[in-house]
């Protein structure tokens, strides 16, 4: 899609033009046709499959579901209504938001989709790429454009990385679908060793910014931490070499065998080195011209983004720091909730979308409409959605934020427990997919609630917990410091918890296996003796994913298994 100027820009979000904007129509008015021909019987399931995978839709256990796309997971107010309106009038009142910062509506008519899409365009949204062999949604650090840590702003490259992949005639038809992250600060918000190209980004000799690139991560049946391929790229060669990268997969990746069709299994196949070698033969052959990526080029992307107009901080942080000492549930919650800004006398807030005994993601169409208010009245009209299924406002006031937290608190989104234990990640499961083995939602809820007491969680401290239905690892299990795998044990629903994982950073991961497969309620159990066995077990300080490295397994495991 384009980026030429726009005279009324949005707010931290991109702005489309009249090119975006037909394209956009073009595409709907192609799929109504298809949708009303597989109506009619004249396309069959099998025709009509791939074409509506294309389009963002899936048929699940119950009914259709669409997943409909959040670039880079930024999105307005007005967007966010929109889809409060499409959770109220198509589906049954709620949207999930997904692990590549996007949402899913699982109980679509699918007579209905040519409609949700066309409102879906009306406000600069779509569909597309959000399934399918292709190149899906870049996903990039939530805090972007905010963070006091900032190097570059990664929604910018992240939009560059849309434009080159959407719709491109070369993979489009990838041997697997592909996914690339971007973090704009050297701490590692992104998973960024997990992905099939992660990127992260520092300041280069020359002012301008370089990446680190890693290729070949991923989650899935076989859990691999992606490769470092380069750690000096370039800005104007960000494109040529990521096309470098997907040329060889595309040439060389597995099409006969589903579960050797990713990435990572080429990059193990040839092995790193050799790999490094075709990518950097093809990166020399290219007619690097034709990809260059000239400041101007950026920086004309940047403006469509628009900024926000910040009031001088005045006595912003001093009226925090008083409405936090008078009162200890918001100081909790400032604790855990915000992150640090780039603006003085402003934060960053995340919104828990995870509360006690809750369905981690889902969202009702009145905390989407309230969400919306929220980022309207105090964050320049802007969210964005975190690829842990929460949401964020991104630039509010220091002074505002009691007023926001208020509101959040009174519409059952106040939880003050970002990082913690009950921040679960899930999968949807055997509830909606029908390639689960196992229910995510009822353990995830079992799991909240037996650990929902606040000071419980603040004394237990930093520990993320993954649940997946299926190896496919969709809730990232094995990125989890405690990850759960469902698994069908004999035609019984029963689940695997892993240890030690973690997806950011020089750190990252992969969670081991502890043992048999259990029972929903023997999982949770086992999950809190191994919460005990960290508390009596840990040093001062001491944060669960260092213990558990610390000590191994095997204290863990006799905990998990211990005879009731």
């Amino acid at each position: 899609m384009s980026h030429a100027p726009s005279a009324a820009l949005p707010v931290g979000h991109y702005a489309y033009d009249a090119v975006d904007r037909t394209f956009l129509k073009q595409r709907v008015a192609q799929f109504q046709d298809q949708v009303e021909r597989r109506l009619s019987g004249a396309l069959t399931e099998e025709e009509f499959k791939p074409l509506r995978l294309m389009n963002g839709l899936y048929l699940q256990l119950h009914a259709y579901m669409l997943r409909v796309a959040i670039p880079y997971g930024v999105l307005d107010a007005a967007q966010m209504r929109t889809l409060a309106h499409i959770a109220r009038t198509y589906d049954r009142d709620y949207g999930h938001f997904t692990t590549r910062q996007n949402i899913q509506f699982n109980w679509i008519r699918l007579e209905d989709t040519p409609e949700i899409l066309n409102v879906l365009a009306d406000a600069d949204m779509h569909a597309i790429q959000t399934s399918g062999n292709c190149i899906r949604n870049v996903t990039a650090d939530q805090f972007a454009g905010a963070a006091a840590d900032e190097v570059l702003d990664p929604r910018v490259y992240a939009e560059i990385l849309r434009q080159w992949s959407t719709l491109h005639p070369e993979f489009t038809f990838l041997p697997r679908k592909f996914k690339i992250a971007i973090s704009g600060s050297q701490q590692d918000r992104v998973a960024a060793r997990f992905h099939d190209i992660g990127l992260i980004a520092r300041e280069g000799a020359n002012g301008r910014p370089v990446f680190e690139v890693f290729v070949g991560g991923g989650l899935g049946r076989t859990p691999i931490i992606g490769v470092r391929l380069r750690d000096d790229l370039p800005e104007e060669d960000l494109i040529a070499y990521l096309e470098a990268i997907l040329r060889v997969y595309n040439a060389h990746g597995r099409r006969d065998n589903i579960y050797k069709a990713r990435i990572k299994i080429l990059v193990q196949a040839l092995g790193a080195e050799e790999f490094l070698s075709q990518v950097n033969a093809e990166f020399s052959a290219m007619d690097r011209s034709r990809y260059r990526l000239p400041e101007a080029t950026v920086e004309a992307i940047r403006a469509r983004f628009g900024a926000p107009e910040f009031a001088p901080a005045g006595d912003a942080a001093e009226k925090l720091v008083a409405q936090r000492k008078s009162d200890r549930a918001f100081d909790a919650w400032v604790r855990t909730n915000t992150h640090a800004h780039k603006q003085p006398g402003y934060a960053s807030v995340t919104v828990s979308c995870k509360p006690a005994g809750g369905i981690p993601g889902d969202v009702t169409s009145a905390q989407m409409d309230l969400l919306a208010d929220l980022a309207d009245c105090y964050s320049f009209g802007e969210l964005r959605i975190t690829h842990l299924q929460n949401v964020v406002l991104g630039h509010v006031r220091q002074d505002a934020l009691y007023d926001v937290w208020q509101a959040l608190e009174k519409n059952g989104l106040g939880e003050a427990n970002i990082g913690f234990i009950t921040d679960i990640v899930a999968c949807p499961g055997l509830d909606y997919c029908a390639l689960a083995n196992a229910r995510s939602i009822p353990i995830a809820q079992k799991l909240s609630s037996r650990f929902a007491n606040a000071d419980l969680q603040r004394e237990i401290g930093p520990l993320r917990l993954n649940i997946s239905g299926c190896i496919n690892a969709c809730g990232h299990h094995h990125a989890g410091h405690i990850g759960i795998l469902g698994v069908d044990k004999r035609g019984e629903e029963a689940f695997q918890i892993t240890l030690g994982g973690s997806a950011g950073g020089e750190d990252a991961s992969v969670g081991q296996i502890l043992g048999s497969a259990m029972s929903e309620d023997e999982t949770v159990d086992a999950i809190a003796r191994i919460i005990d066995t960290y508390l009596s077990r840990r040093t001062a300080g001491e944060r669960f994913i260092e213990t558990c490295r610390r000590l191994g397994t095997a204290p863990f495991k006799d905990a998990a298994y211990a005879p009731a």
